[in-house]
C-alpha cells in the first residue's frame, strides 16, 4: 500500500527540472503515494497548479536563493561565446551561485525535512544538499540534464559541446572546467565537511545516489560508455513527460493546414527578445504556422506576422505532440519531449547542457544545430525547410517515439522510487 508513503521532490530552481519532477509526481500520486514539493523562492504556485502540496524554502528571506532571471541577464554576453570561453564568464560564476544557494537553504531545508519525515527524497539538482544526505531516508537522484552529467572516459565532457572520440579538445575542456570550478568546489568541500559529510572529488558537486539514479536520455541519443552504469542503481527512463491539458492551436489568417512549428527557448532564454524577433521576421515569409513562447516578455511583441502566434506560455508536451518541428535551446526536457513525440529539433544552444544536446542532435541525426546568434535568414529557412521535408528522418523518429512511449518513463520512475522505499524499510536480518 503506497498511500502512506510521503515522497518529497526537490527540483532545482529551473522550470526544466521542476516540470520533469511533475511528471514523476503525477505517476506517484496515481499509484497512491503522497508526493509533495520543496520549492526554492520564486517557484510558489508552480506545483500547486498541478494539485501538489508545496513547501517553500526561505519564503521570508529573499536572499535564500539566487534570482536566476537577474543572473542570466547579467551574464547574457557570455552566450555569444564558445562553450570553452563560457567557462570563465558563465560556468564558474554559476557554480559559485549554486554553492551559495546550497549553503543558504541548508538550515531551513534540514528543519523542513525534520517536520515532513518523508519516506524518500527525490533530488533533481546538480549539487548535494547535506540535509538530504543526513535525513536518514533514501534519496533518489534525477539527472534531468544531458547524460554527459554522469562522467565516463568515453563520454564527452559535461557542458563542452564536444563530440566524436576522446581528443585533445576533450582534455583541454576538462582541465579548464576543473580550474574554473576549483574555488566553488573548495567552498563546497568545507561546507559539507561542516555538515559531517565528504564532498565528491573535484570537479563534481554531486555523487550518484547509493540507492537510485534516474536518467532521461533515450537510447537513440545515448552514449557508449567504457564503464557501463549499474542497472540496479541507474535506470534510464527514455524520457519523462508530464501530462498536460490538451491544447488547441489558434486559427491563423493563412496556412491553417500547414505544418506547425514550435519555438521555445525556456523560461530564461525567452529574455533574448531581439534574437527571437529576428527569427519571427524570417518566419513571416514561410508557408508554415509558428507558435513562439515569449515568457514574461510577451508584451514586447506588438507587430506579429499572420502566420505567427506569440504567447507567454504553452502546455509544451501538448503542443510538441502536434508539431512537425521544434526549435529550442537544447534543454534536456525539450530535447527529450521532441524525441518522445517523434519531432525533429533545431537546437540553438546558449549555455549549459544545451551545447551537449545540440552536438548530440547532429551526431545521432535527430535534428540540426544552429548557432544562436551567428546565422542568417538563408541558414534558418534552409534548415526549417529541409527538416520538414526529410521523410526518412521523420519515419525514424516516429518509430523511436513509439519505443519511448511504450517504455513509459514516468511509470518506470515512480515504480523504481516506490521499490527503493520498500527495500529500505525491510527489517534488517540479524547478523549471525
Amino acid at each position: 500500500m503506497n498511500s502512506s508513503k510521503t515522497i518529497a521532490l526537490f527540483p532545482e530552481a529551473s522550470f526544466g527540472a521542476a516540470l520533469n519532477c511533475v511528471g514523476i509526481a503525477q505517476e506517484l500520486r496515481r499509484l497512491g503515494a503522497r508526493p509533495v514539493f520543496i520549492c526554492h523562492p520564486g517557484f510558489s504556485g508552480v506545483f500547486a497548479e498541478y494539485g501538489f502540496t508545496e513547501y517553500q524554502l526561505g519564503e521570508d528571506d529573499p536572499s535564500a536563493s539566487t534570482d536566476w532571471n537577474d543572473f542570466i541577464s547579467r551574464h547574457q554576453d557570455a552566450f555569444r561565446r564558445s562553450p570553452l570561453e563560457q567557462l570563465k564568464d558563465y560556468v564558474g560564476p554559476t557554480w559559485e551561485a549554486i554553492v551559495d544557494t546550497a549553503v543558504k537553504v541548508e538550515e531551513p531545508l534540514r528543519q523542513l525535512l525534520t517536520r515532513l519525515k518523508p519516506d524518500a527524497i527525490v533530488l533533481d539538482n546538480v549539487v548535494m544538499f547535506p540535509a538530504i544526505a543526513n535525513a536518514g531516508v533514501p534519496w533518489i537522484r534525477v539527472v534531468s540534464c544531458a547524460e554527459t552529467e554522469i562522467a565516463d572516459v568515453s563520454v564527452p565532457p559535461y557542458l563542452s559541446g564536444c563530440g566524436g572520440s576522446p581528443s585533445l579538445e576533450w582534455t583541454t575542456f576538462r582541465e579548464a572546467y576543473e580550474a574554473v570550478t576549483a574555488s566553488a568546489h573548495k567552498r563546497f568541500t568545507g561546507f559539507v565537511a561542516d555538515c559531517g559529510l565528504k564532498a565528491p572529488p573535484a570537479p563534481s558537486f554531486l555523487d550518484p545516489s547509493p540507492w537510485l539514479n534516474l536518467l532521461l536520455a533515450p537510447d537513440i541519443i545515448r552514449h557508449n560508455r567504457q564503464t557501463p552504469l549499474d542497472p540496479d542503481r541507474f535506470v534510464f527512463l527514455d524520457g519523462c513527460v508530464r501530462r498536460e491539458a490538451d491544447y488547441q492551436p489558434p486559427r491563423f489568417a493563412a496556412h491553417n493546414e500547414a505544418p506547425l512549428v514550435l519555438t521555445s527557448f525556456g523560461s530564461l532564454g525567452a529574455m533574448d527578445v531581439s534574437m527571437i524577433k529576428r527569427m519571427i521576421a524570417v518566419y513571416a515569409d514561410l508557408p508554415y504556422r509558428f507558435l513562439v513562447n515569449a515568457g514574461p516578455w510577451r508584451d514586447e511583441y506588438s507587430d506579429v506576422p499572420d502566420n505567427v502566434f506569440v504567447d507567454s506560455w504553452f502546455p509544451q508536451p501538448s503542443v510538441v505532440s502536434q508539431a512537425s518541428l521544434f526549435v529550442h535551446h537544447g534543454g534536456n526536457n525539450s530535447f527529450c519531449e521532441a524525441l518522445y513525440f517523434g519531432v525533429p529539433s533545431i537546437v540553438m544552444p546558449y549555455c549549459w547542457d544545451g551545447h551537449d544536446n545540440a552536438r548530440r542532435a547532429l551526431e545521432t541525426n535527430v535534428g540540426a544545430a544552429l548557432p544562436r546568434y551567428d546565422w542568417n535568414e538563408r541558414d534558418l529557412v534552409a534548415m526549417i525547410t529541409d527538416l520538414l521535408g526529410d521523410e526518412t528522418m521523420r519515419t525514424r523518429l516516429k518509430t523511436n517515439a513509439a519505443v519511448m512511449q511504450a517504455h513509459a518513463g514516468v511509470s518506470r520512475a515512480a515504480s523504481a522510487i516506490l521499490k527503493t522505499i520498500t527495500e529500505s524499510q525491510k527489517p534488517k536480518l540479524a547478523r549471525a
